[in-house]
């Protein structure tokens, strides 16, 4: 038995790859999760409702920098906001983004305590 018979054909492979507008998306999102205050951001979005009044004193940036990231995660796609009065209440959007923000900072938690892997 040779290596190459356990290859699948290269039209096989393209068959299931995913389409170019998913892609798009997925990487805009990983895009925009790669900054760390975007990341903090998120993960406590994905705890619950929060307006920028808490956000801006639990990250301790300013509050225009604060809703900036707060624009840019929701022009992604990963922030979903209600009103609330006068008050806007962000959250994480959904549970798909809510598992990737756990997700990743699990796998890096792994990486630095050297913990095993595990699917």
């Amino acid at each position: 038995m040779y290596a190459r018979d356990n290859v699948a054909p290269a039209s096989d492979l393209q068959q299931r790859l995913p389409g170019g507008p998913d892609v798009a998306a997925a990487t805009e999102m990983l895009r925009m999760l790669a900054d760390g205050t975007r990341l903090r951001l998120m993960h406590l979005l994905s705890e619950g409702e929060h307006d920028v009044t808490a956000l801006v004193a639990a990250v301790g940036l300013a509050r225009p920098a604060v809703s900036q990231h707060l624009g840019k995660l929701r022009l992604a796609g990963l922030v979903s906001v209600r009103r609330e009065g006068r008050r806007a209440l962000y959250r994480a959007r959904g549970g798909h983004v809510r598992r990737l923000v756990a997700e990743v900072l699990h796998a890096a938690a792994h990486r630095i305590n050297g913990l095993p892997e595990h699917d």
